[in-house]
């Protein structure tokens, strides 16, 4: 068996010292699971490529009549199904710093490393692509860097929506922060309850089962 990457082991040792010296109820931290949609605030940003998590997120909660709470580094509110609760946050850091109210919110919900999903847009898959996955490189995406810092670890569960497209050359930068094209906006809203459906099955049948019954659909 292959051992534990160390970076990993310590941040998991910490969240068990949390739980072992916190006054909640270990128990329910494993059923407890934060899911954090990636982007960045502010009205230009809005409908953005780069703010994908953000609209999974939105309908996700829209669609479960939960109510946003402006909360430290995040607009906050809290999913509950059939036994489980979904810490949902959107972290108000902007992109390129989105690792510090993950962190944050893990250990102030006592929630444990592999309970962690992460919602990001990845230009690399085609439009509508879903893809979760255990761990992974951040494949130049900075907001996934910085979680990958502050977690000291690559190896949280991450659901990737592709929006990439066929070109080989184009700025990168500009087609993530502009918004959406007609032709794509007409199947979004059915490729992001996709992804809704999926967060729900990480929490409530767990990762294996989610990845294989939404990867590449």
């Amino acid at each position: 068996m292959a051992q534990k990457p160390y970076a990993l082991y310590i941040f998991e040792l910490m969240f068990s010292f949390k739980r072992i010296f916190s006054r909640k109820n270990p128990v329910l931290a494993m059923k407890k699971f934060l899911v954090v949609g990636l982007g960045n605030i502010g009205k230009e940003y809005e409908n953005t490529r780069h703010n994908v998590g953000f609209n999974i997120l939105d309908l996700l909660a829209e669609n479960n009549e939960c109510i946003w709470e402006t909360k430290k580094l995040a607009s906050y509110t809290i999913l509950k199904k059939k036994g489980k609760q979904f810490i949902l946050i959107k972290p108000s850091t902007f992109m390129n710093r989105s690792g510090k109210a993950v962190k944050y919110w893990a250990l102030k919900e006592n929630i444990p490393l592999e309970n962690i999903l992460i919602l990001t847009d990845e230009i690399h898959l085609p439009f509508g692509t879903i893809r979760i996955k255990s761990n992974g490189s951040p494949a130049g995406h900075n907001g996934l860097k910085d979680i990958e810092s502050q977690l000291n670890t690559p190896n949280y569960a991450r659901l990737r929506f592709g929006i990439g497209q066929e070109q080989k050359a184009f700025d990168q930068v500009k087609f993530v922060l502009d918004t959406w094209e007609k032709e794509e906006e007409k199947v979004l809203t059915q490729r992001l309850k996709l992804c809704s459906e999926a967060i729900l099955s990480f929490g409530l049948e767990g990762l294996n089962t989610a990845m294989n019954r939404f990867n590449g659909i």
